[in-house]
């Protein structure tokens, strides 16, 4: 969920405005009263939720000296102490966090622990807790009795970077009952902290894609899900950070757009019954993903018809020792920003079919940041589509529901 650099741009967030009460001040209530999370491992009891929303963390450590819940800014004003019983077991119980979904771990004297009771979900560049939160009304990303896709896993030797590499790919309903049957394919990318794993298990868009597909309201599509990292062999890792320099992202995201467009592709369809040009052809990601399909679309235009980033910080500048913090400050240039891919609207719009910007509506910044570029490009004539979540931060609520707005629009 790029948590490394985004506490640089967000400095508040929906959770910390709306759930300033501290989780002393909280009457008990029942364990009748409570149900456990969704989130949790079978026949674990907590975290659970009661019915006013509010949540109980719970954990058996009579050694423990101290011990606090802590995690994403979703979960509210943390961390929160938790208080030790007579047998040993310590709890909490805070106020109703902003619906979706929120990685959390313990601070067991001092050290950053993960629930035994809770599922673990890769984010913050580790197998972390993680915490579903019901949003009265939503069902779009929840299992229904429709017919579904399956999530499949797909190892691939990469030319580029010397290494296997691992992607999973969603096939829609019927793809194995209708043998002749070819599908366009979207491209759809993580954010840093996270890998390929995130879009069905933290982002269920398996669940999102089957139920679009069952109510006609979206094309049947296959969806690659790839690791977002990539570098040469022996290169360092990479960390994007808001002191990153842009000639650092380029680089990185050079490597990996060969990896997109010289390995994953071909591999994808040699392997699976895509529709193989660009017109049937999409890329999108959240965060650093978003970030990444701007500069590969920006260097391959012919490779994608279709552009979609969700919570992606868009680059206003062009000097490769600026940093990304400065970057993103500014006027959006559509004549110069990525290599001037937008400074002839009418041949841009020509060829990219939608180019689509996503963003929750408490993102702060980062919001203003999409928006203020939106407006350019739509002011220099460039066509493009901005979808806000309501009352979400940085987080996986925003995009599924960006994915339920995104997904009808594409191979129209």
């Amino acid at each position: 969920m790029d948590q490394v650099w985004t506490r640089h741009l967000c400095s508040t967030t929906a959770a910390a405005l709306l759930f300033a009460l501290t989780a002393q001040a909280l009457p008990a209530q029942s364990p009748d009263e409570s149900s456990p999370a969704t989130s949790n491992v079978a026949g674990a009891q907590s975290p659970a939720i009661h019915r006013d929303g509010r949540f109980t963390f719970t954990l058996r450590a009579p050694e423990a000296n101290s011990l606090q819940v802590a995690g994403g800014d979703g979960l509210g004003k943390g961390p929160f102490p938790m208080l030790k019983g007579h047998d040993g077991t310590w709890s909490v119980t805070i106020p109703p966090p902003v619906p979706g979904f929120h990685y959390y771990w313990f601070v067991l004297d001092g050290v950053p622990v993960n629930d035994p009771g809770s599922e673990t979900y890769f984010g913050y560049g580790k197998e972390t807790s993680g915490i579903e939160i019901p949003e009265a009304g939503a069902d779009f990303y929840t299992i229904k009795s429709v017919p579904h896709g399956e999530v499949r896993e797909k190892w691939y030797l990469s030319g580029t970077t010397g290494q296997w590499r691992h992607a999973l790919v969603y096939t829609p309903p019927g793809y194995e009952t209708n043998p002749t049957r070819r599908y366009p394919l979207l491209i759809l990318q993580h954010g840093m902290g996270e890998d390929e794993t995130g879009w069905t298990r933290q982002g269920k868009a398996q669940f999102i894609l089957d139920n679009l597909i069952a109510a006609g309201k979206t094309q049947p599509m296959i969806v690659v899900m790839d690791r977002g990292y990539a570098g040469k062999p022996a290169a360092p890792p990479f960390t994007l950070t808001a002191d990153t320099t842009l000639r650092d992202i380029q680089l990185a995201f050079g490597v990996f757009a060969e990896v997109i467009i010289r390995d994953l592709i071909p591999t994808i369809d040699f392997s699976y019954r895509t529709i193989a040009d660009r017109e049937h052809r999409a890329m999108a990601g959240l965060s650093m993903g978003g970030m990444q399909t701007l500069f590969i679309a920006s260097r391959y235009p012919d490779a994608f018809a279709y552009i979609a980033s969700l919570s992606g910080p868009v680059i206003r500048g062009t000097d490769p020792n600026e940093r990304l913090g400065a970057s993103l400050q500014g006027p959006f240039d559509p004549k110069t920003a990525y290599d001037g891919v937008f400074s002839d609207p009418a041949r841009f719009n020509q060829q990219v079919r939608l180019l689509w910007f996503g963003a929750g509506s408490e993102e702060q910044q980062l919001h203003t940041s999409v928006s203020d570029a939106v407006d350019a490009l739509r002011g220099s004539g460039v066509r493009v589509v901005f979808f806000e979540s309501p009352g979400t931060a940085h987080e996986w609520q925003t995009w599924r529901r960006d994915l339920n707005d995104l997904a009808p629009r594409l191979f129209r």
